[in-house]
């Protein structure tokens, strides 16, 4: 078997590869076939699937150095709220702020920083708030890490890069984006209410889609969580709810805020989202086939936000707000960072305006992205929650 992805119909409409694309993609494919042969059965659990196709050393989408972020003139294949404007990390930064002051402290700690974009507009933004922040990032993209460090090497700030969690942090904790691309297990509730587990087989010489009954941990959980709908095929983020389950260990005196899309779990669950969440993204075109391009492709699913508040309290960290990007935003004062003050052109300002309109729009990132904010002795209501918070609605 050489390249079992060859014999794949894809999804239409995908960008063809060009020939160093297609060469490590079958590379990775090779890669992928070997971890299905070793696995018991030859089925390798969605999880691991997602793990290997995502994170491979010198193979995987966030580890083999291709431009994945960004807007569609400059390439990618997503764009981040930070990438598409600078507005998100000045605005942000109230919120960081009032969280160093809260821990008394001036550290600021960024898991998957992507481009840096985030962290070039916020320290700039904290500097201005009277903060010089000592910033650290958890990146596991040896490329991205060099991105990084060319993007805020003139910022001439206290910038470090850490391999291992902290035995122990106070401040802010920064997660834009994170969660959902950590590995999903995927299952299935059979006509007759029995719970399988989805996984990757090869067949025929190709990758395909196969299930089998659910290990009885992965049962629990769900059994926990939903009733089994008769032919409901969704996701469960156990490995996330383990990261912050270790955060509770780590995190001495500060806040977690972590912004990402999704739901609370009884819209999560809902009868009528029967096929999940899973999306992937491929050169700006959205589909929903983890099997197409491995390697070249980002995998995601959304994040149940109940299961993550759920997790943090069992792990002794306190829920300190939950509501939309759009509300979070405004209340941490967007619209005083706009340029209407007569300073920008007019295409400056059509620019920002539109990035905002993006930020804010329930059609766009304003509602679907949500805001949690964990926490440990923090006791001031935090700025980015004073109006609408959801907390009741987890």
């Amino acid at each position: 078997m050489t390249d079992p992805q060859t014999s794949r119909s894809l999804p239409s409409g995908l960008p063809p590869l060009e020939p160093e694309a297609r060469e490590h993609q079958a590379a990775v494919a090779r890669y992928l076939a070997e971890q299905i042969r070793q696995a018991p059965g030859g089925f390798l659990p969605f999880d691991q699937w997602m793990h290997h196709a995502l994170y491979a050393p010198g193979l995987g989408y966030y580890a083999a150095g291709s431009t994945k972020f960004g807007g569609a003139t400059l390439g990618g294949d997503f764009t981040t709220a930070p990438e598409l404007t600078p507005l998100f990390g000045r605005t942000l930064a109230a919120q960081v702020a009032q969280v160093l002051r809260a821990s008394g402290s001036d550290s600021v700690l960024e898991f998957g920083a992507g481009s840096g974009a985030l962290a070039a507009s916020l320290i700039p933004a904290l500097r201005d708030l009277g903060i010089e922040p000592k910033y650290r990032i958890m990146e596991v993209s040896a490329d991205l890490k060099e991105r990084q460090f060319d993007r805020l090497a003139p910022l001439q700030a206290d910038v470090r890069w850490r391999d291992a969690l902290p035995d122990g942090f106070e401040g802010c904790v920064i997660a834009n984006e994170v969660m959902d691309a950590m590995p999903v297990h995927l299952f299935r509730w059979q006509e007759d209410g029995a719970l399988h587990e989805l996984g990757i087989v090869c067949e025929d010489d190709a990758f395909a889609m196969a299930q089998r009954e659910a290990p009885p941990q992965l049962a629990r959980a769900l059994e926990q969580r939903m009733p089994a709908y008769p032919g409901y095929r969704s996701e469960i983020n156990l490995q996330a709810e383990a990261w912050i389950r270790g955060m509770g260990d780590w995190l001495r005196r500060g806040a977690a805020l972590l912004i990402d899309y999704g739901f609370p779990r009884h819209e999560y669950y809902h009868p009528q989202r029967a096929e999940g969440t899973l999306m992937c993204h491929f050169r700006h075109h959205a589909h929903s086939d983890p099997l197409a391009y491995p390697g070249l492709q980002d995998i995601t699913a959304h994040v149940d936000f109940t299961a993550m508040a759920d997790t943090a309290l069992e792990a002794g960290l306190d829920v300190m707000g939950y509501t939309s990007q759009a509300r979070f935003l405004l209340n941490c004062g967007l619209m005083a960072h706009l340029p209407l003050n007569g300073a920008a052109d007019g295409m400056e300002q059509a620019m920002a305006l539109a990035a905002v309109q993006k930020l804010l729009s329930e059609a766009e990132m304003g509602e679907l992205f949500k805001v949690l904010a964990i926490a440990r002795g923090i006791e001031a209501p935090l700025l980015g929650f004073q109006q609408g918070d959801r907390r009741h609605r987890l």
